[in-house]
C-alpha cells in the first residue's frame, strides 16, 4: 500500500482535526454584508455592519471583542419595515454615521422619517439611534431592534458556528431597560448586555420595542450600550457623549498618540495623504500590553479576523514603520519575547527558542480545540525578530534594551540551528506536527501558496528560499550585535561564518539557469528544486543572499511583464500553471511584498525600478481612499485600467499600511549610521519635494527635506 506524504495541502495525512482546519486563504471581510459594509475597531475589538448599520442574523458580521462575538443579530425596524441606506462613513476608525431614511410603509409615506444611527467602539459598544418626524400629523411608530447574542469563537464565524442556543441564558429586564445574554462552558464565560437610555416599551423575546407617538418636527432619541471586559490588547478607549465622540469633541488618547508621531509632507498630495492614512491605520491596529509591568504597544495584524498578537506580521510592520518611531517596534520586540517558545509542544508546534506565530483568546483556544493559545507554526518569526531587534539597534543605539533581550537572542539562534534546520543540511525547514496546524509556514501560508511550475504541490518538510535569505541577514546582523553590545567577538567570527557557508550553499542548491535564470521558492522534503517563479525573489534582495553578479537576472524576472502587473509585483509569475490573478498567493499583488522587494531593490541599486513600484504603490492606494489594501488582485494595469482589490482584503491590515513608510524609506535612501540618519534621496519627479519632521533615531527628533537626488537631514530641538 503506497504511503502517503504530508504536503501543504494535506500535512497530517491520516491525522483528524478536532475541528475544521484552518487555511491561510479565510474570509477576510463579511461578504454577505455587501462590498461597502462598514466596520468600527478600537484594539482588539471590533463591530462589522452593513451600510444600514444592520448585522443581519446568520451573517458573519456582529461585535466581536477578543475573538468571542458577543453579538451576532442587531437589525433596526420601522413599523416592521427594513430601513433605506442614504449614506454611512466612518469617522474615525472607531467611529460611524449612518444616515437612514423609510421606505414606503402601510400609514408612512417614504421618507416620513429622517433616522441616524451614531456609534462608536471605545469603553463598550455604543449606539444612538435618532428619529425626526417630517409628516404634518402626529406619526405612531414602532421602532423595533432585534437582538442576538451567539458567542460564537472567530475561528467558527469564519467556518461553521456551533449551535449555542440551548446553553444561553437570558435574563433580560422586566422593566425594558436591558436584554441580558450569558453562556458558559467549563472555565469559559461570556456576557452580552444591550443597556438602554429610554427603557423599551416592551421585550419581546430578543427585541426591543418602542411604540412612539412623533409631532409634527418632533425628535426623539435613544442610546444604547453594550458593556465589554477588559483583557489583553485592549487600548486606553475614548469615552464620551457619542455625539461629542462623532465630532471629536471627546478627548481621545488615540488621537494624542498618532499626534506624537512622524510627519511627512510632499508635493504631492495624494502621497502626503496615503502616509497620513498609515499613520492612522497603524494606530487603529495597535494593541496595548502589559509585560511584567511595562505597557507596551504594537501592532495587531489586520481587521476582521486578524486583531491580535502575530508574529510575521507584527514584526514586518515594526519593521517598515522605524522611520516613523520606534515605540511598536520596541512593543513588538519585548512582547514576543515574553511569549517565546521554551518546550515541545506537538499540538502548539512549540519549541525551545521559537517566536509564535498566533495568539488568540476564544473559547476554541481555551477549552483547547484549538492550539492558539499560543501557536507557533512559523518557521520565519524567529529570524524576522532578530533582525528586527538589530534593526531597533541600529535606529536607537538603545543598547540597555538589546542586553535585557540577551537570551531571547540566544534562544531564537539556538531555534535556527537546532530545531528549524530539521535534518541538519544547513537549511531552515518546516512541517507540522499538530493536526490543526498549519501546512505552509511561511508568509505563503495558504495551502497551494507554494507550488511547482507545473501545478505540483510539494512535499514536506519545505526549505522556501525567503527563510534561508531570513536566516542569513540574521546571523550577520546578530554578529554585529555580538560585536556590539552583546559583546562576544567570538561568536560574532563563527556567525559570520555560518553565513558566508549558508550563502554560498544557498546560490549554489536553489539558483536555477532556466528561463533566463531565477531562484526556485524552495527544496522540498527530497531535496527538488520547487521551480515556480514568485516574489519571494525580492525578499532575497532585501536579506542581502543574492550575489551582485545575480542581481541583474532576479531585477529582470521581478519587473518582466509574467510579475509585474502595473500595480505592483505578483506573488506568481503568470507563466506557471497555478497563476490565477485572483488566488491568494497564486498571481496577486501585495503591497507588503512588494515593499520589501523595493527596499530590497534599493540596496542593490536598483532605485529607477524600486521607484517604478513604489509610484504604483501610491497610484493604487490613491483608488482606495488612499488606503492600501491586504492584497492586489494580479489583473494587468494597461488591460483593466483601474486596480481591483483581492476579494477578501483585509482593510485596515497592519502591514499593508506599513508599506507606504517602507516606499518612502527607500526612495529617500533614509539609513541610521553610527548615531546619524544619512539620506540619499531618489525622489521621482512626480512627487517633487519631499520634507518630514520628528522623525525619531538615536533618541532625538530630526527634519528632513529631499529633491530629486539631494537632500539633508538635521537635529531638531528636543
Amino acid at each position: 500500500m503506497a504511503v502517503v506524504r504530508a504536503t501543504p495541502a494535506d500535512p497530517t495525512p491520516g491525522m483528524l482535526p478536532e475541528a475544521p482546519g484552518e487555511g491561510g486563504d479565510q474570509r477576510a471581510m463579511p461578504p454577505e454584508l455587501g462590498s461597502n459594509a462598514l466596520a468600527v475597531l478600537s484594539g482588539p475589538t471590533f463591530m462589522y455592519s452593513n451600510p444600514s448599520g444592520d448585522v443581519p442574523p446568520g451573517s458573519i458580521g456582529g461585535l466581536v471583542h477578543l475573538d468571542t462575538r458577543l453579538i451576532s443579530g442587531w437589525t433596526l425596524t420601522v413599523n416592521g419595515g427594513e430601513l433605506l441606506m442614504l449614506r454611512a462613513e466612518t469617522i474615525d476608525h472607531y467611529s460611524a454615521q449612518y444616515v437612514l431614511g423609510n421606505p414606503e410603509l402601510p400609514d408612512l409615506p417614504p421618507n416620513s422619517l429622517g433616522l441616524r444611527r451614531l456609534r462608536y467602539v471605545g469603553d463598550g459598544f455604543h449606539e444612538r439611534v435618532e428619529l425626526a418626524s417630517f409628516r404634518p400629523e402626529l406619526v405612531r411608530v414602532e421602532l423595533r431592534l432585534a437582538v442576538a447574542a451567539d458567542f460564537a469563537d472567530l475561528f467558527e464565524v469564519k467556518s461553521v458556528v456551533r449551535d449555542r442556543s440551548a446553553e444561553i441564558v437570558r435574563n433580560h429586564a422586566a422593566d425594558g431597560s436591558e436584554l441580558c445574554f450569558s453562556y458558559q462552558h467549563g472555565d469559559f464565560s461570556a456576557q452580552t448586555r444591550v443597556c438602554c437610555s429610554i427603557p423599551a416599551d416592551r421585550i419581546e423575546g430578543d427585541e426591543l420595542v418602542w411604540d412612539l407617538h412623533l409631532r409634527p418636527r418632533q425628535e426623539w432619541k435613544v442610546d444604547l450600550h453594550v458593556p465589554l471586559p477588559s483583557g489583553m490588547g485592549v487600548v486606553e478607549p475614548v469615552r464620551g457623549d457619542i455625539a461629542d465622540v462623532i465630532h471629536r469633541r471627546a478627548d481621545d488618547p488615540l488621537r494624542r498618540w498618532t499626534e506624537e508621531r512622524a510627519v511627512l509632507r510632499c508635493d504631492n498630495q495624494a502621497l502626503e495623504r496615503t502616509v497620513r492614512q498609515s499613520r492612522d491605520d497603524l494606530s487603529a491596529l495597535r494593541l496595548d500590553l502589559e509585560v511584567k509591568g511595562q505597557r507596551i504597544m504594537l501592532p495587531g495584524a489586520g481587521l476582521p479576523w486578524f486583531l491580535t498578537v502575530f508574529g510575521r506580521d507584527t514584526l514586518i510592520t515594526a519593521y517598515q514603520t522605524l522611520v516613523a518611531g520606534p515605540a511598536l517596534a520596541k512593543g513588538a520586540l519585548l512582547a514576543l519575547a515574553r511569549l517565546q517558545g521554551d518546550r515541545c509542544d506537538d499540538f502548539t508546534d512549540e519549541e525551545p527558542g521559537k517566536i509564535l506565530h498566533e495568539v488568540r483568546s476564544g473559547e476554541l483556544t481555551r477549552t483547547g480545540a484549538k492550539p492558539y493559545g499560543p501557536y507557533y507554526g512559523t518557521a520565519d518569526a524567529t529570524q524576522l525578530w532578530l533582525i528586527l531587534l538589530s534593526e531597533y539597534w541600529r535606529w536607537t543605539g538603545d543598547d540597555e534594551t538589546v542586553q535585557h533581550l540577551r537570551d531571547n537572542a540566544l534562544a531564537a539562534l539556538r531555534w535556527i540551528d537546532e530545531y528549524g534546520d530539521r535534518d541538519g543540511d544547513g537549511y531552515v525547514e518546516y512541517a507540522t506536527r499538530s493536526p490543526e496546524g498549519l501546512g505552509n509556514q511561511c508568509w505563503r501560508d495558504s495551502p497551494d501558496g507554494v507550488c511547482f511550475a507545473d501545478g505540483r504541490i510539494p512535499v514536506l518538510p519545505l526549505a522556501t528560499s525567503d527563510l534561508q535569505g531570513y536566516t542569513y541577514d540574521a546571523k550577520l546582523r546578530l554578529a554585529e550585535l555580538f560585536d556590539g553590545p552583546l559583546d562576544n567577538p567570538a561568536l560574532a567570527l563563527r556567525l559570520r561564518d555560518e553565513a558566508g557557508t549558508l550563502h554560498e550553499r544557498f546560490n549554489r542548491d536553489f539558483w536555477i539557469e532556466d528561463r533566463g535564470g531565477y531562484y526556485a521558492v524552495a527544496l522540498d522534503g527530497d531535496k527538488n528544486q520547487v521551480d515556480a517563479k514568485t516574489s519571494n525573489m525580492g525578499h532575497l534582495l532585501w536579506s542581502g543572499i543574492v550575489p551582485p553578479e545575480r542581481a541583474d537576472a532576479v531585477v529582470r524576472q521581478l519587473m518582466s511583464p509574467d510579475m509585474f502587473s502595473g500595480w505592483g509585483i505578483r506573488t506568481l509569475s503568470r507563466e506557471e500553471n497555478l497563476y490565477n490573478a485572483l488566488g491568494y498567493h497564486l498571481g496577486t499583488v501585495w503591497p507588503h511584498d512588494n515593499s520589501i522587494a523595493v527596499l530590497g531593490l534599493a540596496r542593490y541599486g536598483y532605485r529607477a525600478e524600486a521607484n517604478r513600484i513604489g509610484l504604483a504603490m501610491f497610484d493604487a492606494a490613491e483608488q482606495f481612499g488612499h488606503r492600501l489594501p491586504e492584497a492586489l488582485s494580479g489583473y494587468p494595469r494597461d488591460r483593466l485600467l483601474f486596480a481591483v482589490p483581492y476579494p477578501t482584503a483585509c482593510s485596515p491590515q497592519a502591514w499593508a499600511a506599513g508599506a507606504p513608510l517602507a516606499l518612502v524609506r527607500a526612495m529617500l535612501g533614509l539609513d541610521p549610521q553610527q548615531g546619524r540618519l544619512a539620506v540619499d534621496p531618489d525622489i521621482p519627479a512626480e512627487l517633487g519635494r519631499v520634507t518630514a519632521d520628528r522623525l525619531r533615531a538615536f533618541g532625538q527628533e530630526w527634519g528632513l527635506e529631499a529633491v530629486g537626488t539631494r537632500g539633508h537631514v538635521w537635529l531638531q530641538p528636543s
